[in-house]
């Protein structure tokens, strides 16, 4: 089976029917990890590689209340590690970023996205291989579409600059977001060691 490559619906696994428990508090902040979250909180969601990595570009940027990975963009529900893994399921590995829109806006964590990996790369992610490692924006609004349209532009002609080429990232709805199981949540954390294998092209998104 080719992992770089979407499934049909029918060649998906079957749903699993148990989800995923995580512990209540972020390792790295103690904030929830599981709704209902405080009024007045926005969510993002991004999928740019191993989930690991990607989790700890945002955690401790002021303003972001808290963060959890997990799988989302697939098909199958409440998926395990090793079902994303074998390529079964369509799903990617994401970061969810809950926010306080007042203190951090959604054009900024755009930019910690683009510019926190490579986003040109389809199927992967350096050395990371399968539709898993996609790069994605997954949209709760038609506020946060726009943003991600116009950064996608934005950053495309910076990139063609720098010699690099399209960009295939892809723009859709947000989907259910299913938890990744508790010793991915902030594992670079608890293993300050751990293998990361994000790495942006160098091109911010500046002016």
């Amino acid at each position: 089976m080719n992992k770089n490559k979407l499934l049909s619906a029918q060649e998906t696994i079957p749903d699993r029917t148990m989800s995923i428990e995580v512990a209540k508090t972020h390792v790295v902040n103690g904030n929830k990890m599981m709704e209902p979250f405080p009024d007045g909180l926005d969510i993002a969601m991004f999928g740019l590689g191993c989930f690991w990595g990607a989790e700890k570009r945002f955690w401790s940027v002021p303003g972001v209340y808290s963060t959890q990975v997990g799988y989302a963009g697939g098909v199958t529900k409440h998926p395990t590690y090793q079902d994303v893994c074998a390529g079964l399921t369509n799903h990617a590995e994401v970061v969810r970023i809950i926010y306080d829109p007042k203190q951090v806006d959604y054009k900024t964590l755009l930019q910690i996205f683009w510019e926190s990996h490579d986003p040109t790369q389809g199927m992967r992610q350096g050395n990371d291989s399968g539709t898993q490692y996609r790069s994605i924006i997954l949209v709760y609004s038609n506020e946060q579409r726009h943003a991600a349209y116009e950064s996608l532009q934005h950053f495309q002609q910076h990139l063609s600059d720098a010699g690099y080429g399209q960009i295939t990232t892809t723009i859709e709805d947000a989907p259910p977001f299913y938890y990744a199981e508790d010793y991915h949540q902030q594992y670079l954390a608890k293993n300050p060691g751990g293998y990361c294998g994000l790495g942006g092209t160098g091109v911010t998104c500046g002016d």
